[in-house]
């Protein structure tokens, strides 16, 4: 049977275009490009899968539609496309038309309509449609000749959820055409369609999977349970009647389906390619196979790669000789699903030699005798080989995701096929298409980074990063692995205890929120307590969205002094949080030795910040008084005591280097109190009239221009008139001039160059200073001031915690690390070595590196991380 692909233009465009907003890319001429790329990979992969032999992209246009005159409000609430994604429109519709696709768009109709009308006709012609939207309004449309795609992002993967008649009879307990009756019952706030109010999604469709349709409803209303929904319908039937009107797609458009002005040939036409040439889409261009203009075929080496699993002392003997020969070997493993360890070896890219290492116990020692030997070992992700297979710590290492993510920090993704696109030009299956297949995915990650190393080598060098590699990643990787083997030990039976206290509390406040709500509710459920909020008790300011009023931490904060309500369901969501995640949740990640051993992570955070996970440690609270209790539970071993050490006002002290400002740098050098100095030049009264309000005030002035702070930010933060805050923000730059003249560069750099840099050279680019938007140009004024403060402090503390390992070792204590947290260390440190260790630690954290500021680090000890704050 034939097939055509039906692709809702709109639906897409904006799913590729907010999935992607995190990393906004525009070429050169500054037109956003995110958008555009998303929707055509979704294109080529659904080509490619789902191989249809016709296509069709529907578009809306702008004049009313006949949805419009039977309703005047409908999508009267709809805001305007953003400006960055409309300017992405005409250039999408363009290269489509350049790519032989056939578009469609029809005055009066929307897309759905058009999408609609060709599936009816296709069936009719014996033709199976397959919809591409993102609108589950479309599930309406399906039959035993249509099925409804949908892709969705799950996990950083965009994947499809496939709707057929079954799959939405079993996802909704409904037929699909019935689904225009639930949509006419719950309305559509997106769309505008009123519905019945009060009757939500889980309602609707009870009602529709019972009668049937609005016919039955109607018939059986007197039956109908619970009365207050009755009453609803009651008094709101002919809004229902209006709204499946309104929700009904249409499928007799005014158009015939012209097969062949939807047939397909290839895609990969020339005039796409210059097209994408002009428009710098150079990852879509890489697609082509420019010589034969189809869909690019994998290089003919990687297409030859191998998998040998190594069987004789023969065949190994070959495998290390071959890599000693080359001096470079490239070096994978993998924890098997039956949980054994295989090891791989590639000495030329093409064929890739596994060992089972747990039969291998001397694995560990040749590894260690190849880098020895100054052969160049090329990992994926180092510090998950040194996980699997325990290594020794040497210079003769490569690893392939550090450098993608130093060369670019923003994109989020280093898997093979990232490196094997950017670096290779090579268009492969991803990890996540292989999942299961573990021999094809050591092959292709071990071939990928072993071909790909020069490549990156060269790009770091041409970057001048290859010091920020040797200097502090590479030996980060052992720092980091050995603080994660260490763990950092917890009283089980404390964090019970402190559980059980928070738990207490939260059923007081439970009891407090329904004695000033009138009603016991569910606390959880935005949508009660938005009713509650914004129908019961009236609050100002209430946004109701598709599923109900917005209940956020902002909307929230903004009324928390209008009502005694509000400030208890804040402090009821900070318990509940502490209680699931850390109380509760850190129970779990205790090992049999009695330690959390966690993980932390080299290649997530943009600024060059050491990240954890499998639990976050770093992010243990401390603000809350409740929350600074669970400390408690983190204890050393027996016969030792914590030591910890915090940097203090670290990135207000590297503003003062880089920034050169005589005033602040002097400041600081006399080891004054550099807010209560602030606040006597910003507010031009003596020293020692300062008082406790203004310096807190400077305070915030100071933290907030590190992080480019606005009139309205600092306004909000401190509850004063935008007019105060502007005044006090000209005023620190009156008083610290060169300091606005060093924000100010660096957003000029980084719109002249495309990025920022660190005092070590760390990169950080900076794409949204050429969005169309105002809003995400400000927010990259601000990443821009703030990247190379914040980056170079995550570079010092990176330095620090190396430095400070070496000196440990060589000196020969035991004394360890057992925790990173932004700008602070937590070593684990037996109770002889307390003074020496404390003045070790305190002088290489001090004199990591020479600023014209002094690096000043506070240590405190305590039998528990709680005392040592």
């Amino acid at each position: 049977m034939e097939k055509i692909l039906l692709i809702d233009g709109y639906s897409i465009l904006s799913r590729a275009y907010f999935g992607n907003l995190r990393r906004l890319l525009t070429n050169s001429a500054g037109l956003p490009t995110n958008g555009l790329l998303g929707f055509m990979n979704i294109l080529y992969k659904n080509l490619e899968t789902l191989e249809p032999d016709y296509a069709m992209v529907a578009f809306d246009r702008k004049e009313p539609t006949f949805r419009h005159q039977m309703y005047d409000g409908y999508k009267g609430t709809r805001k305007p496309m953003p400006e960055d994604l409309l300017a992405q429109v005409p250039v999408l519709k363009e290269l489509l038309k350049k790519s032989g696709i056939w578009l469609m768009e029809l005055p009066g109709y929307e897309a759905d309509d058009l999408i609609g009308t060709a599936a009816a006709q296709a069936n009719a012609q014996g033709i199976e449609a397959v919809i591409l939207s993102g609108d589950r309004d479309m599930t309406q449309l399906v039959s035993e000749g249509t099925t409804l795609y949908i892709p969705v992002t799950k996990s950083g993967y965009t994947e499809i959820e496939v709707y057929t008649p079954e799959e939405v009879r079993e996802t909704y307990g409904v037929e699909p055409r019935q689904m225009i009756d639930v949509k006419a019952l719950q309305g559509d706030s997106s769309d505008n369609i009123p519905g019945v109010p009060g009757i939500g999604p889980k309602t609707a469709l009870a009602l529709v999977a019972k009668y049937a349709s609005l016919d039955g409803i109607k018939e059986h209303l007197e039956e109908i349970t619970p009365a207050g929904v009755q009453k609803k319908l009651q008094e709101n039937f002919d809004s229902a009647v209006l709204s499946r009107k309104l929700g009904e797609i249409c499928r007799t458009a005014p158009f015939e389906l012209d097969r062949e002005a939807a047939r397909l040939g290839s895609v990969f036409t020339p005039e796409a390619y210059q097209y994408m040439g002009e428009l710098e889409l150079k990852s879509l261009m890489k697609r082509f196979d420019t010589s034969t203009m189809q869909p690019a075929k994998k290089a003919e080496k990687q297409t030859a790669a191998q998998l040998i699993r190594v069987k004789t002392a023969e065949e190994e003997e070959a495998v290390f000789a071959a890599a000693a020969a080359e001096k470079k070997a490239g070096l994978n493993a993998l924890q098997t699903k039956d949980g054994r360890v295989l090891a791989t070896l590639t000495a030329d890219g093409s064929t890739v030699y596994a060992f089972e290492a747990d039969c291998h116990p001397e694995l560990k020692g040749r590894l260690a005798g190849l880098t020895g030997d100054g052969v160049l070992l090329v990992t994926a992700d180092l510090q998950n080989i040194l996980r699997l297979l325990d290594l020794e710590q040497s210079d003769h290492y490569f690893d392939t995701c550090i450098a993608a993510y130093l060369l670019n920090p923003s994109k989020g993704s280093y898997q093979y096929e990232d490196i094997a696109r950017d670096f290779l030009n090579e268009v492969l299956p991803s990890a996540k298409e292989l999942a299961g297949d573990e021999d094809k995915w050591l092959t292709l990650e071990g071939s990928v980074m072993f071909r790909a190393q020069p490549a990156m080598e060269a790009a770091l060098k041409e970057n001048k990063l290859e010091k920020l590699w040797t200097d502090i990643e590479l030996p980060l990787a052992f720092s980091l692995r050995r603080m994660e083997t260490a763990g950092i030990r917890v009283d089980a039976e404390q964090l019970k205890a402190y559980a059980e206290k928070l738990n207490a509390s939260i059923q007081t406040l439970e009891k407090q929120i329904y004695e000033l709500a009138g009603m016991e509710f569910n606390i959880n459920s935005p949508r009660q307590l938005g009713e509650i909020l914004f129908e019961q008790i009236g609050l100002p300011g209430g946004k109701k969205t598709k599923t109900g009023y917005s209940t956020s931490a902002d909307v929230l904060e903004k009324l928390k002094n209008a009502h005694p309500l509000i400030p208890k369901i804040l402090e009821y969501r900070q318990y509940t949080k502490l209680y699931s995640t850390y109380a509760v949740g850190l129970q779990s990640n205790i090992a049999e030795d009695g330690r959390i051993h966690g993980h932390f992570n080299q290649t997530i955070a943009a600024t060059g910040r050491i990240s954890s996970t499998e639990p976050n440690l770093q992010n243990i609270p401390v603000r809350l008084e409740l929350g600074r209790e669970i400390r408690k539970a983190f204890v050393p071993a027996e016969g030792c005591v914590f030591l910890d050490a915090d940097y203090s006002q670290i990135e207000l002290r590297v503003l003062a280097h880089m920034s050169e400002d005589e005033r602040l740098i002097a400041a600081y050098n006399k080891d004054a109190d550099i807010h209560r100095i602030t606040a006597s030049e910003v507010f031009h009264v003596p020293l020692a009239e300062v008082t406790s309000a203004q310096r807190s005030n400077a305070k915030a002035v100071n933290f907030g221009i590190v992080y480019g702070i606005s009139a309205f930010g600092l306004s909000e933060g401190l509850s004063i008139s935008r007019k105060e805050a502007n005044d006090y923000i000209n005023r620190y730059f009156e008083t610290y001039p060169k300091v606005k003249a060093f924000l100010d560069r660096q957003v000029r750099l980084a719109k002249e160059q495309g990025y920022v840099t660190t005092a070590f050279g760390r990169i950080r680019p900076i794409p949204e200073l050429k969005s169309g938007n105002f809003n995400i140009r400000s927010f990259g004024e601000r990443v821009a001031m703030n990247s190379p403060i914040q980056g170079t402090s995550a570079d010092i503390i990176k330095l620090a915690m190396i430095n400070v390992e070496k000196a440990l070792k060589d000196g020969g204590y035991r004394s360890r690390i057992v925790l990173q947290i932004h700008d602070e260390l937590l070593l684990e440190v037996p109770e002889a070595e307390i003074i020496e260790v404390g003045a070790l630690l305190k002088n290489e954290m001090e004199q990591v590196v020479k600023f014209s500021v002094p690096l000043l680090v506070e240590v405190n000890t305590g039998k528990s991380w709680f005392e040592t704050k």
